[in-house]
């Protein structure tokens, strides 16, 4: 029985204490008053936002905030227009007379499709702006509340959902200009080299099916270029390149390269990676245990050969696909542009290393 009176002794003196200590607390908080907020191009007026302002400050529970009757009165019987009264020098007069340690004020505008919210805190005993908070929103006017309590949150010193800042905060896109902008539109010549099956088959004589051609070959061509991301140093794009190769052997080999590429402007290194598409004369046949190809109809009867297709001057023109990845630098010298690329088609058939160069002179764009 006495363990149990003791018990609840100390319940009642705790909770005693937490009671006193909250009244303490709630009378040693700074008072503040909110006369109007400020609006342009909104659905809201002066007086809803302050209202808006005044309730998120209350919920925040940080400052006694004075209660709008009696700050409405005061403001009344002293003749002031609350629709005229955002500078410092009359917030400060009016928190003078209210008896506030705060005067809050600021203002919302919408500018094109975005709204700018600006909150302010005065002191009233020093007569200055002691915090001010600038947020530029999305024009989700249906979320404005949900803005005045993240605009009041960071003047106020108190986290918010990143989640919601993220979705109504108002991100500008990158500039883009001549500066963070290369374009490397024009020639491309240089060689590439063939490896393993495919470039014995460009090697054999013609009687054997091949095209009696060099394992490298010159290529010639052209790149133009789409940009569709432009972020400081940083560009992607897409790249188109067209070519032909095999002039030195008599051939004309036409080829069509699609690149994604990324690029770092000042340092000039580029990566991309696409697919490229070949018009090859090819033919079914097999390897035999030489390693010496031959026709499908030389296949000898009762035999186990694989077939497949291969490079052969017998076959038909037929449209082949594979897989281009290529790195570069782009060297620069005055408005000259000179971009250096290594870049490798790998295949089970041959592997193609190649490297390629070019030019360009960087334009200024006219006005029209």
């Amino acid at each position: 029985m006495k363990t149990q009176m003791f018990i609840l002794r100390i319940a009642i003196i705790g909770f005693l204490v937490f009671s006193l200590n909250s009244v303490v607390s709630a009378q040693n908080k700074e008072s503040i008053a909110v006369i109007s907020i400020d609006t342009k191009g909104l659905d809201y007026d002066n007086s809803t936002m302050g209202s808006m302002v005044r309730l998120e400050l209350e919920k925040a529970n940080t400052f006694e905030v004075l209660d709008k009757y009696d700050v409405a009165d005061i403001v009344k019987k002293n003749g002031i227009d609350v629709n005229e009264c955002f500078g410092k020098t009359k917030l400060v007069k009016v928190g003078k007379l209210l008896e506030a340690d705060k005067m809050l004020t600021g203002s919302a505008e919408r500018f094109g499709e975005k709204i700018i919210l600006i909150l302010r805190m005065i002191d009233v005993s020093t007569e200055k702006i002691e915090k001010t908070d600038v947020m530029e929103y999305l024009n989700q006017q249906s979320e404005i509340q949900i803005m005045v309590r993240i605009s009041l949150n960071n003047l106020l010193g108190i986290e918010n959902d990143q989640n919601l800042v993220d979705l109504l905060s108002n991100f500008s896109a990158p500039i883009t200009s001549e500066k963070t902008t290369l374009k490397l539109n024009g020639p491309r010549m240089g060689a590439i080299w063939t490896t393993g099956r495919a470039a014995e088959r460009l090697m054999a004589s013609e009687k054997e099916g091949g095209f009696n051609m060099y394992p490298v070959t010159s290529v010639f061509g052209y790149q133009y270029e789409v940009q569709y991301i432009s972020s400081g140093d940083f560009q992607a794009l897409v790249e188109f390149v067209g070519a032909i190769n095999g002039l030195e052997s008599g051939k004309v080999i036409p080829s069509l390269t699609f690149l994604n590429g990324f690029r770092f402007n000042k340092s000039g290194f580029e990566l991309g990676l696409g697919p490229v598409f070949r018009i090859s004369q090819v033919a079914e046949g097999y390897w035999d245990e030489n390693d010496i190809w031959h026709m499908a109809d030389q296949v000898p009867s009762g035999s186990n050969y694989k077939l497949e297709e291969a490079l052969d001057n017998r076959g038909d023109a037929k449209l082949t696909t594979g897989l281009i990845i290529a790195v570069g630098k782009t060297f620069k010298s005055g408005y000259l542009n000179v971009p250096v690329n290594l870049y490798v088609s790998p295949n089970k058939e041959g592997t193609v290393v190649g490297i390629s160069f070019g030019f360009n002179i960087a334009k200024r764009k006219t006005k029209k």
